[in-house]
């Protein structure tokens, strides 16, 4: 039985939130540390892609059941395109992630701003282009790279959750998917390949992010909607049952 709209929707709060809060919360305050002696003992780009992965898949595993754990209007919106997700509920769920999303975004900058030498801008784990790349990557490439990543994001979520897959792993896969593709783009982008996370702390991060937001909504639902169309033309498979995602559709 589905749980009822505002179990689903707390559910999705609770996961967008530690994502969030997880994974740039990782990249703000662990990438990079250095002791008396200036020694890295910071995480780096490898630690933060697995913070991302870990949220994902700890969140798919405690809430998954409830909402289906998408934590990223991209993933909603593949999830409906593919027919495993009602469309009225994608709206609710997209206002739920970003709003989870601020409020993590809001509590990451409140504790960084406890250090007085923290500067917000080129800080708080905000995607960007050009200048705001970390590698110094154009716009074109970027959008390229989110495009082609969330796409394969949603391979890989509607593979793991078909009927089909082994049960009980679909988080796994997704958490170690999403490490992946971390892995691949934090030079390129910060990776977003979720709407929600890149808004989660682009105004908070001042610079050129806010302006720059709109690129990780159009590539990132870009890319989930190629996936969403074009799953069963890769896989030969066709579910049309409407379910909510991660967990669940395993179940």
């Amino acid at each position: 039985m589905t749980p009822p709209m505002r179990t689903r929707l707390a559910a999705e709060a609770l996961g967008t939130f530690w994502l969030v809060f997880g994974g740039c919360g990782s990249a703000i305050f662990a990438a990079v540390f250095l002791n008396d002696d200036q020694i890295q003992l910071g995480i780096g780009f490898v630690g933060v892609a697995l913070a991302f992965g870990l949220t994902v898949m700890t969140m798919a595993y405690a809430v998954g059941h409830s909402s289906g754990g998408h934590f990223n209007p991209a993933v909603t919106l593949g999830l409906a395109v593919a027919k495993r997700f009602p469309w009225k509920d994608v709206l609710p769920y997209w206002v739920t992630q970003v709003v989870a999303g601020l409020v993590a975004g809001a509590l990451l900058f409140a504790i960084a701003s406890g250090n007085p030498e923290f500067d917000r801008i080129g800080n708080m784990a905000a995607n960007g282009y050009g200048e705001s790349s970390p590698g110094g990557y154009s716009l074109v490439s970027v959008l390229l790279a989110e495009i082609v990543l969330t796409a394969m994001f949603l391979f890989i979520i509607l593979g793991a959750t078909h009927r089909k897959a082994p049960v009980g792993f679909a988080p796994i896969a997704i958490g170690l998917g999403l490490t992946l593709i971390h892995l691949i783009s934090i030079p390129i982008s910060n990776t977003s390949v979720n709407p929600a996370r890149s808004t989660a702390v682009a105004f908070f991060s001042g610079g050129e992010a806010p302006m720059q937001l709109w690129a990780f909504w159009v590539a990132p639902l870009i890319g989930a909607a190629i996936a969403g169309l074009s799953y069963s033309l890769f896989t030969g498979s066709d579910n049309p049952d409407e379910v909510t995602g991660h967990v669940k559709a395993n179940s």
